[in-house]
């Protein structure tokens, strides 16, 4: 083990961190050039207690690769927030980012060349590769790791036939409601906290001659995927946390009356021709929108709402202030009912090892702490949250990266995976995606287009 000087400070909320807290610089732009404010950390100047890795022995010299989807730009704040790891240990880290992840993951799993750890984003994935026998069991120390710091859901999500292989790594919030705080401080809004007050403010907006909403659901090959998560987030509210999962896992038909219900209470909306499309066209210009533009209109008061998950942040113009008193913010996407914590949709990746080598082993660990948690948010910019309970939600740099992790933090918010990630892949990335695409470009019946989904899922 290397021996070495060590500035310390002790993190702020009592998780027995030990770091070297840099200054932070600020910093102009995120993604796609909104500006947050805040900044990043030198990551030689963070330090971690090396206690809880020694006991995987003398790892000096050894090396751990690490095979991901997370490519550049958004790679090297992981690689740096290895560093106070590789400092303990004297284990190397060998990042590999591809673009091809998914297929090629397969490809060298069968072959014999696996990674020694990969950040997998899709449950499935993740079960398809414990069964072909190529994922080990993660050991009890990040077992530890997520009982202490994670929603049980999430440990559901990382195991496989009731044994535990994958810690979650990053997290995305889905649940959002982007906006103009201008906008609506100028027209007297006030956020809404039910799902009838959201309504009844889009009433409004109509009654005024505006248009509420604008929507795209535009992305290529994958056109169609933001309508799935407007229809999973409607189905946590409207059925409950049970039957989305019954749903999601094919125990009820996916054309179920309770789908039905959700999918119509989504057409409220997206259907509505008094709603949308501000801005972008008819209701039909939803579907030949790009994601990535479908919120813009916000900007110039085209529409006032615009649902989409916390990564959107980065799809504002360069120069866009992303902040509660600035040019756009979001708020939760409310429950329906009575108010209260709303459920939250969301997504992640999970770090599935392939050896149970002890640097391997060691890795991981890292990689589900709270002290992981708190650097790479330090050294990362805007865009990157995790829903690990011990990150310091100020480490954060973005506003809605902090609001996202009060979310996740939040003991009273139901939590659900993206249901679409979790369903086959010829249903969530197929059936579902062009279903959905139909409902809005052809304005076809809710029942017809559930029910071809129900046809469409495999019987093996």
């Amino acid at each position: 083990m290397r021996a070495r000087g060590r500035r310390t400070a002790a993190l702020a909320g009592g998780l027995g961190v030990v770091l070297a807290l840099a200054g932070c610089a600020d910093t102009a732009d995120s993604g796609g050039g909104a500006t947050t404010g805040g900044g990043t950390a030198d990551a030689s100047e963070l330090e971690i207690d090396c206690a809880p890795y020694e006991e995987f022995g003398d790892l000096e010299g050894e090396t751990v690769s690490v095979y991901t989807s997370i490519v550049d730009p958004e790679d090297q704040p992981h690689i740096d927030s290895y560093v106070p790891f590789e400092e303990c240990t004297g284990v190397d880290v060998q990042y590999e980012g591809s673009r091809e992840f998914e297929a090629q993951l397969v490809v060298r799993t069968q072959s014999g060349n696996a990674p020694d750890i990969a950040y997998i984003p899709q449950p499935g994935l993740l079960a398809n590769l414990v069964r072909s026998g190529d994922v080990v069991p993660a050991p009890a120390q990040v077992e530890a790791n997520v009982d202490e710091y994670w929603d049980e859901s999430w440990k559901g999500y990382g195991s496989v036939d009731g044994e535990f292989y994958a810690a979650p790594l990053g997290a995305n919030a889905k649940s959002f409601v982007w906006y103009s705080p201008a906008a609506f401080e100028e027209a007297g809004y006030e956020i809404p906290q039910t799902w009838d007050e959201m309504i009844a403010l889009s009433d409004e907006i109509a009654a005024g001659g505006a248009t509420p909403w604008c929507a795209g659901i535009g992305s290529g090959d994958a056109t169609g995927w933001p309508a799935t998560d407007w229809l999973e987030d409607v189905v946590l509210r409207t059925a409950g946390p049970e039957v989305y999962d019954q749903w999601v896992n094919h125990e009820i038909p996916f054309n179920d009356p309770q789908i039905v219900e959700a999918l119509n209470t989504v057409g409220e909306i997206l259907k509505n021709p008094e709603y949308v499309n501000g801005g972008l066209g008819e209701v039909q210009s939803i579907a030949s929108t790009e994601f990535g533009d479908a919120g813009l209109p916000i900007l110039d008061g085209s529409c006032f709402m615009h649902r989409q998950a916390s990564f959107y942040q980065a799809n504002w113009p360069e120069g866009t202030e992303v902040a509660e008193d600035g040019d756009v913010f979001a708020f939760p996407l409310p429950p329906i009912g009575d108010a209260g914590t709303p459920p939250v949709l969301g997504g992640g990746e999970f770090t599935a090892a392939f050896n149970d080598d002890p640097a391997t082993q060691a890795f991981q660990t890292y990689l589900s702490s709270p002290e992981w948690a708190n650097i790479k948010a330090q050294v990362s910019g805007p865009g990157w949250v995790s829903a690990n309970t011990g990150l310091e939600v100020d480490n954060l740099v973005s506003p809605i990266d902090q609001l996202s992790a009060e979310l996740f933090q939040d003991p009273e918010a139901v939590f659900r995976f993206d249901g679409s990630d979790l369903m086959p892949g010829e249903i969530g990335a197929g059936a579902l995606w062009t279903e959905l695409t139909n409902w809005i470009a052809n304005d076809e019946a809710t029942e017809s287009v559930l029910t071809d989904v129900e046809n469409a899922w495999p019987t093996s």
